[in-house]
């Protein structure tokens, strides 16, 4: 019965055309949002030079809703859609409202649809539900839920072909979703990376299968196309690295994960809207358009899809990383309204002052053998807070990368306070710190560990406390890059043990440093962001307030 309205909207839809011509939809996306309602610093290039970069405000949710209607505006077949990591590592400012704020920002800004990533895993299946289909009461933590009124839930839903429930072999979120834009329509299929187990708790994803990523996109493509859908987008929360500036369009140098999940893709599949590695891109890929768009909201990609009505499919895929420049763009004044009320609760806490900095900010970028100011600085906090026998007696602590967010502060602090809410953007998790026995073996083999990462541009290079040292080799084979390892002038021992600190998602095995599942002996300690404010404090109180320490802590050799 719906073959015959289907077929004379097609007919009409082609009349007003006209013979040959292509209607255009237009796909704006953004990626790893993380809950960053207010801008930040983004480096651009100069307009007037592009060999220089500037820095400007960029992001926030009321200049990425001005820049949603002006696209809209220009083109009312529009879709905003999103590549996951939405929630989760979020600012106080979301995080202490249980990232509420983050949803209902984009259910009024008209988000369509988004791919799962793994940060909405960070509390859980049970809470990234109610996420979902809103309630108070279910929520992970509910003194956090419904501070701004009964929260409805996520008005777009959530698909993800490749989260399987395990009992039953089946998808828990539908795989895709179609959209009808302009009289035609369009399928987004989406995905996770299927390492999503290993960098998340796995208390959260109990009795979850996370598969191939092309594989599960690819099986639903039939289903897809026998619904008479030729228009195919997919959403994967997996993503690359290139060499090409965020804005420059058609770009080669593309390499990562989502290079060889792209190959593998069903051709049915016109364009892949990537995400996870936080940068921007806009590549092509065996002819095929991948983009990215950074991450934090910074940027807005727009993806014009030129579709014949006649056969519904994607003829030519063209696209732009436009920057939600927050000095440029006027304050959505629905979203000021939000923000505002999110401020009202949390910038009472978050404002909160800590302690002074010796330097305006401390940077997490890690020098070329892995070592970062800001880790650093984080390991030794974890050594002092679980130092004393009582405590647990640590000699070192080892601090994963990826659990340091931001830079301290975010923004350079030209008066050098931090405040609780910079701490918290810096570590949002909520880890405890867990000390634990290892010999130097284990230490070895959990230093062996941070090379076996297959996907290439990713820091795991665990950052360590004073004290403590070693030297890799880049050209010497998986297995046996490390070489000298001192702790406070002495070789490591292979028989001897160390009372080591990690976090507790470290602890769990988390970012696949399966070592630490071995430790023996554990005492359970504060909250990693608690001892990075102590530990700051102490410094500010006897004179040595906190600085950029760089110190060969981690050198390499024979570097590329």
């Amino acid at each position: 019965m719906a073959v015959l309205p289907l077929f004379l909207a097609l007919v009409a839809l082609v009349f007003v055309l006209g013979q040959g011509q292509t209607l255009t939809v237009t796909v704006l996306a953004i990626n790893d949002l993380h809950g960053a309602l207010l801008p930040q610093n983004f480096s651009v290039p100069d307009p007037n030079d592009r060999s220089r970069r500037v820095s400007i405000q960029a992001g926030g949710v009321e200049a990425l809703a001005t820049l949603v209607k002006e696209m809209r505006a220009r083109n009312p077949h529009t879709v905003f859609v999103g590549a996951g990591d939405l929630i989760g590592a979020t600012p106080l400012i979301s995080a202490l409202l249980a990232d509420e704020p983050t949803i209902m920002a984009l259910n009024r800004m008209g988000m369509a649809v988004s791919a799962l990533g793994n940060h909405e895993f960070d509390k859980g299946l049970k809470e990234l539900q109610r996420i979902q289909r809103g309630g108070c009461q279910e929520a992970y933590d509910p003194s956090r839920a419904c501070r701004l009124g009964t929260y409805e839930g996520a008005r777009f839903p959530y698909i993800a072909a490749n989260v399987l429930d395990r009992a039953t072999g089946r998808p828990l979120f539908p795989p895709y979703v179609v959209q009808r834009v302009g009289g035609v329509e369009v399928a987004f299929v989406g995905a996770v990376l299927r390492g999503t187990p290993s960098i998340v708790p796995p208390s959260g994803i109990a009795g979850l299968d996370f598969t191939d990523e092309a594989e599960a996109i690819n099986r639903v493509i039939p289903e897809i196309r026998a619904r008479g859908v030729e228009a195919i987008v997919a959403l994967v929360h997996e993503g690359g690295f290139a060499r090409e500036p965020f804005d420059e369009p058609n770009c080669t140098s593309l390499s990562g994960p989502i290079v060889d999940i792209v190959r593998r893709l069903d051709r049915a599949v016109d364009v892949v809207v990537s995400g996870h590695t936080h940068r921007g891109y806009l590549c092509r890929v065996d002819g095929r358009l991948v983009t990215q768009a950074d991450a934090n909201g910074r940027l807005l990609t727009q993806i014009d899809l030129s579709i014949d009505p006649r056969t519904r499919d994607v003829v030519a895929a063209r696209a732009a990383n436009l920057v939600v420049d927050a000095a440029r763009l006027a304050k959505d004044p629905e979203m000021t309204a939000l923000v505002n009320q999110a401020r009202a609760i949390a910038d009472p806490i978050a404002n909160q002052p800590v302690a002074r900095l010796a330097v305006e900010q401390i940077r997490r970028e890690a020098s070329p053998a892995g070592e970062s100011a800001l880790g650093n600085l984080i390991a030794d906090a974890q050594l002092a807070a679980t130092r004393d026998p009582a405590k647990g007696g640590a000699v070192v602590a080892f601090m994963n990368p990826g659990g340091i967010r931001a830079d301290l502060p975010p923004n350079p602090s030209p008066n050098r306070t931090v405040t609780y809410g910079d701490l918290f953007t810096v570590q949002p998790f909520g880890n405890t710190l867990v000390v634990m026995t290892l010999t130097g073996t284990q230490i070895r083999a959990l230093l062996e560990q941070q090379f076996d990462n297959p996907e290439p541009g990713r820091n795991r290079i665990l950052q360590v406390s004073q004290g403590f040292s070693y030297t890799w080799d880049a050209r010497r084979p998986k297995g046996e890059r490390v070489l000298s390892i001192r702790l406070n002038g002495q070789e490591l021992l292979p028989d001897g043990r160390y009372r080591v600190t990690v976090n507790s998602f470290l602890a769990e095995g988390g970012d696949n440093f399966t070592v630490l599942r071995e430790g023996t002996e554990r005492v359970g300690g504060p909250l990693d962001l608690d001892a990075l404010q102590a530990y700051l404090q102490a410094m500010e109180a006897a004179g040595r307030p906190a600085g950029s320490l760089l110190e060969n802590r981690i050198s390499a050799v024979n570097l590329p």
